[in-house]
C-alpha cells in the first residue's frame, strides 16, 4: 500500500488490538502520520516493529528497554537483517546474563528450602559475600528489588 497502511490493516497483520497499536504508538514504538483524509498510517515495517515489541515483551524486556533498542534502527528506511541483528545481540547478552542468573538460582534452591534467610551473610542467592552489610543496617532489599549480580 504505497500511501501507508490503515491501523486495522496492521491490527490484521499483527494480531493486535487496535487499542494496543494505538498504546505502543503512545509510548514511542511505533509512528504513524495522518493522510488528508485525518486517518492513520504505518510504514510496512511496523509490522515487524510490532512483533519485536510482543516478542521482546514475552522474554521479560520492559517497553522501556524495547524503546532504547528500537531507536537505533534507522529512519526514513525499512531496517535490514543487519539492524534487526545488532538488536538481537543487545538482547541475547541480557538473556544469556538472566539464563546464568536463573541456573544459579535453580541449582541453589535446595539450600534455601527451609533457610529463611537466617543467615544473609551466608546466602549465596540473595546477598552474596555479604555485599549489603557495606550500605549499613537493616533490610537493603525487598519487594521489587532484585539482586541481579549473584556470584
Amino acid at each position: 500500500m504505497k500511501d501507508g497502511l490503515p491501523i486495522g490493516y496492521v491490527s490484521e497483520r499483527t494480531g493486535l488490538a487496535v487499542s494496543a497499536i494505538r498504546h505502543y504508538e503512545s509510548e514511542g514504538l511505533v509512528k504513524a502520520w495522518r493522510n488528508a483524509g485525518g486517518q492513520r498510517r504505518f510504514e510496512r515495517s511496523d509490522i515487524r516493529r510490532l512483533s519485536f515489541v510482543m516478542i521482546a515483551q514475552k522474554l521479560g524486556f520492559s517497553i522501556a528497554e524495547i524503546r532504547t533498542q528500537l531507536e537505533v534502527l534507522p529512519k526514513g528506511r525499512t531496517p535490514t537483517a543487519g539492524d534487526w541483528r545488532r538488536i538481537s545481540e543487545h538482547f541475547r547478552a541480557q538473556l544469556e546474563a538472566r539464563i546464568d542468573a536463573l541456573t544459579r538460582l535453580r541449582d541453589d534452591l535446595d539450600g534455601c528450602i527451609g533457610c529463611g534467610c537466617l543467615s544473609l551473610e551466608r546466602c549465596r542467592l540473595h546477598n552474596p559475600g555479604d555485599r549489603l552489610a557495606a550500605q549499613g543496617p537493616g533490610p537493603r532489599s525487598g519487594p521489587g528489588r532484585v539482586v541481579t549480580d549473584v556470584q
